[in-house]
């Protein structure tokens, strides 16, 4: 029991060991306390926090030359910086805009289209969780090399978020994406509302997260796959998105998935259309990328445990002759080894599977296709990866 404890590699950490530094989602303040991603103020010492989205690191901050501009003092030769104007709302941000901005806002929350209304009592709260989870997404974008550009600069290409409750005549908004615009409905921060809309669902899986990168990947769709080399290899993996979306729609919930989705698709709401399969896999490639990139940074791993599964092999990419085939195939399988860790733990609780879906071989193919256009469009994908 103690030489499991005491093992310093794993079959998980080791294929991702490499000399530079990764991206990390746990840093520390120059008093040596431990900061994480959502924090503005050290607990230890008080030290000022900021988030640098374009270095994907937190550090503590110095007084700048300038009265309300600060130098990160892990990284002083970028120059000074402003706190975003958000950190005093309830948004809570604690991201850095360059000092030589005009702008007031981060980048994070220059996407914001529109806000809750913060008279409603809720709202406040609501708003921050909101945030929280989209500045997580965007920090994440970037780290992948993938543009984020704001409608306010591009209203063709751009992004926004409309965060939104009840309209007058009493009509709740539609979660979803549209021409770079993604609705949320408020109500999807309260817990008791989203476990409540899950459930009817059938869904196993359903949280402010998830909602957003599953709706961001409709918009890389069509930012990256449509009109582009990819759209016919698109089509013959996850299928022709030229087929009605409607009548999609409608055949889903009439009928529900059809009998042999478990062998095809990550989840049941993927059948529907190919749209849907693609902005299912790509949340699920973030979601994978992000918490094992997380655990790592804590030292989680499975160590010596022997967990029943097969590894998939070369084969089951979608380009098994690509020189990145074996460093994605590694992160697949480890994948797999902790979130079957990860499910164990959370059963020990009495909670649900943190990991409550199963990855047949056609989804790996469909998520290694994914990283190889995230790759081709910011050059960063397999950086990641090799960093963790």
């Amino acid at each position: 029991m103690f030489r499991y404890f005491e093992q310093l590699s794993s079959r998980i950490a080791a294929p991702f060991m490499a000399q530079s530094s990764r991206n990390s989602k746990v840093w520390q303040c120059r008093c040596g306390q431990s900061l994480f991603f959502r924090n503005s103020q050290c607990l230890a010492c008080q030290a000022v926090l900021g988030y640098l989205p374009q270095q994907s690191r937190l550090s503590s901050l110095q007084p700048g030359p300038v009265v309300g501009t600060w130098l990160a003092d892990d990284h002083l030769d970028a120059g000074a910086f402003r706190r975003c104007a958000n950190l005093d709302t309830p948004a809570a941000c604690n991201w850095l805009v360059p000092a030589h901005s005009t702008a007031t806002l981060c980048l994070a929350c220059s996407l914001n289209r529109t806000i809750p209304d913060l008279s409603i009592a809720q709202n406040p709260e609501r708003w921050r969780k909101v945030e929280t989870a989209k500045r997580r997404l965007v920090a994440q974008l970037i780290s992948l090399g993938l543009q984020v550009v704001p409608k306010s600069v591009d209203e063709n290409t751009g992004l926004a978020f409309d965060f939104i409750g009840i309209d007058l005549q009493g009509n709740a908004p539609t979660t979803g994406h549209a021409n770079g615009l993604i609705t949320l409905d408020i109500k999807e921060a309260d817990d008791a509302h989203r476990e409540k809309v899950r459930v009817q669902m059938h869904e196993p899986y359903r949280t402010l997260l998830g909602h957003f990168r599953h709706e961001v990947g409709h918009y890389y769709w069509d930012r990256l796959i449509a009109d582009s080399h990819w759209l016919e290899p698109f089509r013959a993996l996850f299928g022709d998105e030229r087929a009605s979306y409607a009548d999609a729609l409608d055949q889903h919930y009439q009928n529900g998935p059809r009998p042999d989705w478990q062998q095809n698709c990550v989840s049941a709401y993927a059948t529907m259309h190919p749209w849907e399969d693609w902005a299912e896999t790509w949340a699920h490639y973030l979601h994978m990328m992000d918490a094992v990139d997380t655990a790592l940074g804590f030292g989680m791993s499975a160590r010596e445990m022997d967990l029943d599964y097969q590894p998939f092999a070369l084969t089951t990419l979608y380009d098994p002759e690509h020189p990145g085939g074996p460093a994605f195939l590694s992160f697949v399988n480890a994948w797999i080894e902790l979130a079957g860790m990860l499910n164990e733990l959370s059963r020990a609780m009495g909670q649900p599977d943190f990991y409550p879906f199963v990855l047949p071989s056609a989804v790996i193919a469909k998520l290694h296709f994914i990283h190889l256009v995230i790759q081709e469009e910011g050059g960063r994908a397999d950086a990641v990866l090799h960093a963790q």
